[in-house]
């Protein structure tokens, strides 16, 4: 089986670090060890070793004092640098996932900063383009048994599934410090947070309480959300103690095979689009320079007034005349069309 690459994406909090240390730590007594990357340009430090590391690229207190920027803002510059360079990093990672279990990518625990950046997207989109890409949501059991948390986290699980339009496995972690079997039934039976809810409601001692706007809202949610549930995998895992790892790694297996037979076949439908479109659009354009040509060899006669001054002017005139007809009768005017020629050539040598 072709090796997946895992995008870790959670919180700040949601112990998505922690998940990654732990994942590599089980993948390396399975004697199976994982390719890994780091995509948080701000972290101090990480509890692994990373073979492609951001920071070894992009100096992030540097970019914040040169750009004037706030820690938000020189994430996404240092994404913004650090994708000027995913065809070096892809070859690279290309070439090792023949040796390797997984990929697993590690990212900033600002979200936005990650999924709705440009950078982010052509980060993902190159990846996927290579190799099987999956998404790892990680959420804060503990702090998602409240109805209110966990439908916000369905929410933000739900937009980025079709941001990145990859597949999803939401996980479960720290469930050391908290069950996570309220969660997966609140998402099987819509009824069971139905419940959940009027007993939110009756509490007047909770503050997320007796806001009837809100419940009445999180129902119709959770009823919307019912077939988006439907297409997940959902596993329990302890980042701490390490139950749950295979679990999830099973997960993995099976939203590869979905990758390669639903989102791949997708993904080249619109690679063919996007080339459709450019060989359109480069056509419209010679259409236009042939028009343009064409328009100015059928001129009307030079009357007695516009001929030229000079013999010098009279000679160029019929060079020129003479190019015309050469280049509409599909003639390659000495040379100065190269029948290789491609659009694009010339901004691709500029950025090599």
């Amino acid at each position: 089986m072709t090796t997946p690459a895992v995008v870790c994406i959670g919180m700040a909090g949601s112990g998505k670090t922690t998940f990654m240390q732990r994942l590599n730590s089980h993948l390396h007594a399975r004697d199976t060890p994982p390719y890994i990357l780091n995509l948080d340009p701000a972290v101090l430090n990480v509890p692994f070793s990373a073979n492609i590391d951001i920071r070894d690229s992009v100096n992030y207190k540097e970019v914040m004092k040169q750009y004037n920027l706030g820690p938000n803002g020189a994430i996404i510059t240092s994404l913004n640098l650090f994708a000027t360079k995913i065809d070096q990093v892809l070859g690279i990672v290309e070439q090792r996932a023949k040796s390797v279990s997984h990929v697993l990518i590690d990212t900033p625990g600002q979200i936005e900063c990650f999924v709705w950046s440009a950078s982010g997207t052509i980060l993902l989109d190159a990846l996927a383009s290579a190799i099987p890409t999956v998404i790892a949501y990680i959420v804060d059991t503990p702090r998602t048994t409240s109805p209110a948390t966990f439908m916000s986290n369905m929410l933000y699980a739900c937009s980025i599934l079709y941001k990145t339009k990859l597949p999803l496995i939401i996980v479960f972690n720290k469930t050391d410090a908290a069950d996570a079997s309220f969660a997966t039934e609140w998402m099987t039976d819509f009824e069971s947070f139905q419940a959940a809810l009027k007993d939110l409601d009756d509490d007047e001692n909770n503050p997320e309480g007796g806001s009837g706007y809100m419940n009445s809202l999180m129902n119709s949610m959770s009823l919307v959300l019912e077939e988006f549930y439907r297409h997940l995998d959902v596993v329990s895992v302890s980042a701490y103690t390490g139950a749950g790892i295979d679990d999830f790694l099973e997960a993995v297996d099976r939203k590869v095979e979905e990758f390669n037979t639903d989102y791949k076949a997708e993904m080249e439908r619109m690679i063919r689009e996007r080339q459709k479109e450019k060989e359109a659009e480069r056509q419209r354009s010679l259409n236009r320079l042939m028009k343009d040509m064409g328009l100015k060899d059928q001129a009307k006669p030079k009357t007695k007034n516009d001929q030229a001054q000079t013999i010098s002017d009279a000679e160029e005139e019929d060079d020129e005349d003479e190019f015309a007809d050469r280049f509409v009768n599909g003639e390659d005017a000495e040379g100065i069309l190269d029948p290789d020629y491609e659009e694009g050539d010339d901004s691709d040598e500029a950025m090599s």
